[in-house]
């Protein structure tokens, strides 16, 4: 099928528009999501339908979508439904394979954590373990959840606020600026494609031209 990428969205199937997103909107940042279910068992995945909402109060959103395999939602979604809590993991360069592994289609009775050989490590106000091995992590209350579509590549928008903050020491320069050398995240691209952050450019933002009502 020869695709006319001027025609709407509906005109094409699903998955052709899966992956001009996905080979479009890079790179894109990924959340190592870990959840607990009612029964206290853990669950690890990695998304890349991720991202920052804002500071004050302190958001978060992640995008769990409907599986394209057997049409259920993913276990994640299931699981901050019913516990309203989560934790995002920051992926790191040495954490990729690990990662990779957590993102395997799996039954929910399988521990991710022992899959991927990660240690879970316990939060200070969420239910939800923390992956020892990040070194930063973001401890969430779910405030939304927005149901998009139920359908096989559809998906809902979850928002969490965070509720508490783990940094490593290392990573901070002044107290509160990430030392992105240091941190070594890694982006999600199409395929099995991922990037790193390596060739950095500075531009300087032009100055507001709002008066301050400070």
């Amino acid at each position: 099928m020869e695709l006319n990428l001027d025609a709407q969205p509906d005109a094409l199937p699903w998955q052709s528009i899966y992956k001009i997103l996905i080979g479009s909107v890079v790179p894109r940042p990924i959340g190592w999501i870990s959840t607990v279910d009612e029964n206290g068992r853990y669950n690890l995945a990695p998304f890349s339908f991720f991202n920052a909402i804002c500071p004050n109060p302190p958001h978060v959103l992640f995008c769990p979508n409907i599986r394209g395999t057997d049409s259920n939602p993913k276990d994640t979604l299931h699981n901050v439904r019913t516990t309203g809590e989560f934790v995002v993991n920051i992926v790191t360069e040495p954490l990729a394979e690990a990662m990779n592994l957590t993102a395997t289609e799996l039954p929910s009775d399988v521990d991710e954590f022992t899959l991927a050989g990660v240690t879970p490590m316990p939060s200070v106000v969420v239910k939800p373990p923390r992956v020892l091995e990040s070194p930063i992590h973001y401890e969430c209350r779910v405030t939304q959840i927005v149901d998009v579509s139920d359908e096989p590549g559809g998906g809902s928008v979850v928002i969490g606020r965070v509720v508490y903050m783990h940094i490593s020491d290392d990573l901070l320069i002044g107290g509160d600026k990430i030392d992105i050398a240091r941190l070594q995240p890694i982006g999600r691209l199409a395929g099995a494609s991922y990037s790193r952050v390596t060739d950095i450019f500075d531009l300087a933002r032009p100055a507001s031209q709002i008066p301050s009502k400070k």
